[in-house]
């Protein structure tokens, strides 16, 4: 029996293949045991050509299936996906660390997006102007804009591919998934189970790499548009390098969440709200809750309730565990730089009130939960995305206080208030700078049928993720004017331009 580590395949065509690159690859671990359970390869340039090549193939027959059949595929992906719903959380968990319940719920979430994709015909229906102009009709309709790519992260390896190949297929488009190296075994999953659905060959590819391969996506002259998901500077390099190619680029970087609490707020819930924001997914997500701003006399009771509840999660392995209540992050090398925060804030004069570092991580990549306290604006622990299971607590004598800190804030991916006060959650609604908001809700997360709209840092392009705006960014729109003469006598005139 061997036991030989598998390599990740790609998916070009009609055909699981392996990299025309050299035999270097990047290790897959399972963060709860540190094993090493796969190999991606790096890819190479070649490997980008044949799959933009197999794509662009099959492109005009898939353009000019009609969009109902194209939806119907979406209908059969839907029922596989729904029925390897167990086997898909437990391949999240094991390639990624996320407890079984945070697993569950990622593939819920993308079967959700799954579900929005089955009803994308209605929206491409277009606009209609009878009589826009004498004997003239005007109309709108939209148009698949060709091959398209996503680029996704590693800490959503199921839900954040679903937010892209399954809109921009039942669109018309044809696409090259380029999934995190770190985790490629979701995403060649849910690639054998759309061909399983009924997709024709060269409609979805799936191929591997780092930054040789990215950049290889975004200036091939076959590729019209490109989805990106993962850090603000590689993102802010995605769209830079793409749109200089004349790609249509959405790009979602990272974030640094605020989350506030006034002096009035329901403690016990604000409390828990907080630690499922912060310290779920182990904190990988860019919309976790990473700054607690208390407002006044919030501070002192909300930090005894929340190190107390966070304090006593269950932290530990999460394969073949489902009791864990927080797992580990992706990797020993991002453990050790998230614990590095923590040294560097003590240093500053923050008050580490709960210490992640003191738990028992054995092989695995485990970091417990960390509150800390007297943060301010000036530290790196506020500045940048730590992404990893660390709160920042900021003080602020008022909400005015509050909001400005936001302000100064360059991300803008989510923001939430904690408050019983009407005015004090419009104000915050109308003035906290980021595009997404939570009224007593820890992770203010739009589901698929509304657009995650990113601002600041946290987002380059104009036609955000999900949602309407999704299927606009895969699609461009055609207008067309239509006149039909009585009879060839008709006198000529142009019944658009002409002056009264």
């Amino acid at each position: 029996m061997s036991t030989e580590t598998p390599t990740a395949k790609l998916r070009i065509g009609s055909k699981w293949m392996d990299s025309g690159a050299a035999n270097a690859s990047t290790p897959v671990f399972n963060p709860s045991t540190g094993e090493i359970i796969a190999k991606t390869p790096v890819g190479s340039v070649s490997d980008v050509d044949a799959a933009v090549a197999a794509a662009g193939d099959a492109l005009p027959e898939w353009a000019e299936t009609p969009v109902v059949e194209r939806a119907r595929v979406m209908f059969a992906y839907r029922e596989l996906i729904a029925r390897h719903f167990e086997e898909l959380a437990r391949l999240v968990t094991r390639e990624h660390g996320k407890t079984y319940g945070e697993a569950r719920a990622e593939v819920q979430r993308g079967l959700e997006m799954v579900e929005f994709a089955c009803s994308v015909p209605v929206m491409l229906s277009g606009d209609t102007f009878p009589q826009i102009a004498e004997s003239v009709d005007g109309e709108t309709n939209r148009h698949p804009v060709g091959v398209c790519v996503g680029i996704t992260p590693y800490n959503f390896p199921h839900m954040v591919p679903l937010w892209m190949f399954p809109i921009a297929i039942t669109c018309g488009n044809t696409f090259v998934l380029k999934p995190s190296e770190k985790v490629p075994l979701s995403a060649i999953r849910l690639v054998e189970l759309l061909i399983q659905a009924g997709l024709p060959d060269g409609v979805l590819n799936l191929i591997h790499g780092g930054k040789e391969v990215v950049d290889a996506l975004l200036q091939h002259r076959g590729v019209a548009a490109v989805s990106f998901v993962g850090s603000t500077s590689v993102a802010k390099h995605v769209y830079q390098v793409g749109t200089a190619a004349g790609k249509r680029v959405q790009a979602a970087g990272g974030a640094k969440n605020h989350l506030i609490i006034m002096p009035d707020a329901d403690v016990d819930q604000s409390s828990k709200a907080l630690a499922a924001s912060a310290f779920g997914c182990a904190g990988q997500r860019c919309m976790a809750g990473s700054v607690a701003i208390a407002v006044g006399s919030a501070a002192e009771p909300l930090l005894d309730q929340l190190v107390g509840f966070a304090g006593n999660l269950k932290v530990a392995p999460t394969d073949n565990n489902d009791a864990a209540e927080m797992g580990p992050v992706i990797s020993a090398d991002h453990r050790d730089r998230v614990a590095g925060y923590l040294e560097t804030a003590e240093r500053a004069g923050a008050k580490v009130v709960l210490d992640g570092r003191q738990v028992d991580a054995g092989d695995a990549f485990l970091l417990g939960p960390s509150v800390v306290d007297q943060v301010t604006t000036d530290m790196p622990l506020w500045k940048e995305e730590i992404f990893g299971p660390v709160l920042s607590v900021v003080r602020a004598e008022s909400l005015q206080e509050a909001l400005a800190i936001g302000k100064s804030c360059p991300f803008g991916n989510g923001a939430s208030i904690f408050t019983s006060d009407g005015y004090a959650a419009r104000e915050f609604k109308r003035h906290f700078n980021a595009g997404m908001i939570g009224i007593n809700v820890g992770v203010p997360a739009p589901m698929a049928w509304l657009p995650f709209t990113g601002w600041n840092q946290s987002f380059f392009g104009d036609l955000h993720i999900q949602g309407t705006e999704g299927v606009h960014f895969y699609t461009r729109q055609k207008m067309t004017l239509t006149r039909w003469f009585e009879s060839s006598s008709e006198s000529h005139h142009d019944p658009v331009w002409k002056s009264k």
